[in-house]
């Protein structure tokens, strides 16, 4: 009987929450925006992608270190002579750097996919809008 009672006040919890986050949507929808709101919201975004782009191009180098140090390392204790040592590091550096710019290019089309994203659904909100405003 407890559990049932404890059950349905959180299921009504639950659903007034859902019920004030969809309110707040349309609220949010039925707002528009200025023009200087929408240049300072562009160049907002446009700050944070250049700051994710400045971060993404070090991930390349940190690969590629991370990697040479723990072959050479590893060599090391294994004992290897200095030749062969330095041969397999070349190769490893070679191979993650080669790895972090794939890495590196991938995270660069996945942000531009979301942001295309971003751009329709911001397209068809403002379509909609515009035909509101037609037909009244």
């Amino acid at each position: 009987m407890d559990n049932e009672a404890v059950n349905t006040s959180e299921e009504n919890t639950i659903e007034e929450s859902i019920s004030e986050e969809n309110a707040n949507d349309e609220e949010n929808q039925l707002e528009i925006e200025t023009p200087q709101e929408r240049k300072a919201r562009e160049e907002r975004e446009a700050r944070e992608r250049a700051f994710r782009a400045k971060k993404r191009r070090l991930i390349p180098p940190l690969i590629m270190l991370s990697a040479g140090a723990i072959t050479s390392i590893t060599m090391r204790i294994l004992h290897y002579d200095t030749k062969t040592m330095l041969i397999i590091l070349l190769c490893v550096l070679i191979g993650f750097y080669i790895a972090g710019c794939v890495i590196k290019s991938m995270l660069d089309k996945f942000e531009k996919q979301i942001e295309e994203a971003d751009m329709e659904e911001g397209e068809v909100i403002e379509k909609e809008l515009a035909e509101e405003d037609k037909r009244r």
